[in-house]
C-alpha cells in the first residue's frame, strides 16, 4: 500500500451531510442562524468526519465538501469575474433536474487572494494534524466552466468563449500557488467535461451552446497542461472524471476511448479517478494509453449511487481485468464518485456509505498488500 497520494484506497471527496449540518444550513438559509453559528456547525461536522475517515481505515481525509452546497458552483461563484445566476432550467439528469443555476462571466476572470476555499483548506489541514492522514482538497476543473457556459452569458470584456482561456489559465495557476502556499500537497480537479466528450448526446448539446467540439479533447489537454506546467514536484494534482452525480442519478454514457489518449497520455495529471461502476463507463481497454511511470488510475468500481455492497471477489476480478491494460502497480481503488456532489446527497444511508469505504480499504489491502 502506498504512503503517498494518490493512495491504493482513496476517495473522490464528498460525503453525505450529517443531519445536524443539514438542519443548520436550512436554518441559515431561512435567516434563523448566524454566519458564526453556521461556521461552528460546519467545523464540528468536519472534525467528526475526519475522525470517521481515520476510523474506517483511510490514509486520506477530505472535508466532505461540507462547507459548500454544490461541488462546482460554490468555487466558481467566488472567482473574480464569475457569477452564479438564475436560469430558466437546471441541469438535466435522468428523470430529475437540478436547481436552475448557471455560470455567467461578468468581468475579467481571476482567483482572489482571499478566496474562501483557502480558509476551508486551512481548517481541514488543522483538523487532520496529528492524525497521520493526508488532507485532500477538491475544486472543479476549469474545463467544467468552459463546457457549462451558455450563449449570452459572457460579458463584453471577452470577445466570445475562446477569449476567456488565458485568464482562466492564469486564475487556476494562481489558485494552485495559493493552495500550495497554504500547505496543500494533494489537490483534485473534479471534471464532468471529459465524460461528456465521450457522449454523442452531450456533444450535440455542446454544439447547440456554441462550442466547437472538433479537436476539443486536444484543446482541453492543452488548457490543463498550461495550468499544471511548472507546478511544484511535491504537489499531487489528480482529476475525477464524472458522468453526473445528483441524488443517485446520472447524465452521460460512453466509454473513455474517444478521450483516453489525450486525457491519460497527454495531460500532466498525477492520477485519474475513473468511474467504472456500470456498463455506461465501457471497458478497461482505454487504460492502455496510461504511460508507464508514476501516474495512477483509481478504478471507481464501488458505486456511491446505491447502498448495496459489492461482492469483494467480483471487484478483485475486475481489478485483475484492468491490469491486462495497465500495470497493477499503477492502479488503485476508490468509490466511483463522491457520496454527495450536492448537499442533497445520494440515496443511501451513512452506515452504507461507511461500509463502502471499509470495503475499498479492505479490497485494496488484499490486492496490493
Amino acid at each position: 500500500m502506498t504512503v503517498n497520494p494518490p493512495f491504493r484506497a482513496d476517495i473522490v471527496g464528498s460525503f453525505l451531510r450529517p443531519a445536524a449540518l443539514a438542519e443548520a444550513r436550512a436554518r441559515f438559509a431561512a435567516g434563523d442562524l448566524s454566519d458564526d453559528a453556521l461556521r461552528a456547525a460546519e467545523d464540528a461536522a468536519v472534525v467528526d468526519l475526519v475522525a470517521k475517515q481515520a476510523e474506517n481505515g483511510l490514509r486520506v481525509a477530505s472535508d466532505g465538501e461540507f462547507r459548500r452546497s454544490w461541488w462546482h458552483f460554490d468555487f466558481f461563484g467566488l472567482l473574480d469575474g464569475v457569477e452564479i445566476v438564475e436560469l430558466d432550467h437546471g441541469i438535466q439528469f435522468q428523470g430529475v433536474q437540478t436547481r436552475p443555476r448557471g455560470i455567467e462571466i461578468s468581468g475579467p476572470i481571476g482567483f482572489p487572494a482571499d478566496h474562501p476555499f483557502l480558509a476551508h483548506y486551512r481548517a481541514l489541514q488543522d483538523d487532520v494534524a496529528g492524525t497521520g492522514l493526508t488532507p485532500k482538497f477538491t475544486i472543479p476543473a476549469p474545463t467544467v466552466l468552459d463546457f457549462r457556459l451558455e450563449p449570452g452569458h459572457i460579458d463584453a470584456t471577452y470577445d466570445g468563449r475562446d477569449a476567456i482561456t488565458d485568464d482562466l489559465v492564469a486564475a487556476y495557476r494562481d489558485a494552485l500557488a495559493a493552495f500550495y502556499d497554504a500547505g496543500a500537497r494533494y489537490l483534485q480537479f473534479d471534471d464532468t467535461a471529459w465524460a461528456y466528450l465521450c457522449s454523442d448526446v452531450e456533444l450535440a448539446k455542446a454544439r447547440d451552446r456554441g462550442i466547437d467540439t472538433d479537436g476539443i479533447a486536444e484543446r482541453y489537454a492543452t488548457l490543463l497542461n498550461r495550468i499544471l506546467d511548472g507546478k511544484p514536484s511535491d504537489l499531487v494534482v489528480t482529476t475525477h472524471v464524472c458522468r453526473g452525480n445528483f441524488r443517485s442519478t446520472w447524465i452521460s454514457s460512453g466509454g473513455y476511448e474517444p478521450v483516453a489518449e489525450q486525457l491519460l497520455g497527454n495531460t500532466a495529471y498525477d492520477g485519474y479517478f475513473l468511474e467504472y461502476d456500470s456498463e455506461r463507463a465501457g471497458g478497461f481497454e482505454p487504460l492502455r494509453f496510461l504511460p508507464a511511470g508514476d501516474k495512477v488510475v483509481e478504478l471507481g468500481l464501488i458505486t456511491t449511487k446505491t447502498g448495496d455492497l459489492e461482492d469483494a471477489d467480483a471487484i478483485r476480478r475486475r481489478i485483475d481485468e484492468a491490469s491486462a491494460f495497465a500495470p497493477l502497480d499503477q492502479l488503485a481503488l476508490s468509490p466511483q464518485c463522491g457520496f454527495a456532489s450536492t448537499e442533497e446527497g445520494n440515496a443511501l444511508t451513512e452506515d452504507q456509505q461507511w461500509a463502502k469505504i471499509r470495503s475499498v480499504v479492505e479490497i485494496a489491502g488484499s490486492v496490493w498488500g
